[in-house]
């Protein structure tokens, strides 16, 4: 039961925050939510800010530019829309920086292992990461030495695992009954 009124809460919320049409309104949300995660603010809105910087620069350039081309004033667009995902993305980082996702697909079998998966390829690739990281700085003595080399390399290893890991989860999955017409 508890579990249940914890889902309707965030989806409720979400919705709610989704529906907010006016920036002073997102503003307020945003405060009110900083105010309730206040111990995790700095943590949290890092994770939020590097999560959507590129997405959304490279949507609000382009939205910017074809305004003026146009003669219209992109400014309340581009602040609304950048606000909106902001703080959509905060409410959904802070709500599960407290509560469960795997708890929160318990409801149903296949949303459960379809979020272990997910969970399991995400820590992994987080792992083979770091891993990668850490090499590439043990081998460079500068910042100028930065081998374009090793860069491809990192990235055609997961270019190749995500495709092996592709068709390996797809057995599994239709070996679990899932692709099933």
């Amino acid at each position: 039961m508890r579990d249940n009124l914890i889902r309707i809460f965030f989806i409720l919320s979400f919705f709610i925050l989704l529906s907010i049409r006016e920036i002073y309104f997102l503003i307020i949300a945003i405060f009110f939510l900083w105010g309730v995660s206040l111990k995790k603010f700095f943590k949290l809105n890092k994770r939020v800010i590097k999560s959507i910087i590129i997405f959304n620069l490279g949507v609000s350039i382009g939205y910017i530019l074809m305004a003026l081309i146009e003669n219209i004033s992109p400014w309340h667009y581009v602040i609304y829309i950048n606000l909106k995902v902001y703080i959509l993305t905060y409410f959904v980082f802070w709500f599960f920086s407290n509560y469960s996702v795997m708890k929160f697909m318990s409801f149903s079998k296949d949303l459960s292992y379809l979020t272990t998966i997910t969970l399991s390829q995400i820590y992994s690739y987080k792992k083979t990461f770091e891993d990668f990281k850490m090499a590439f700085k043990a081998r460079v003595y500068k910042l100028t030495d930065k081998s374009p080399k090793f860069i491809t390399r990192t990235f055609e290893f997961f270019l190749q695992k995500a495709i092996n890991d592709s068709k390996e989860r797809s057995l599994a999955m239709k070996a679990r009954g899932f692709f099933e017409n």
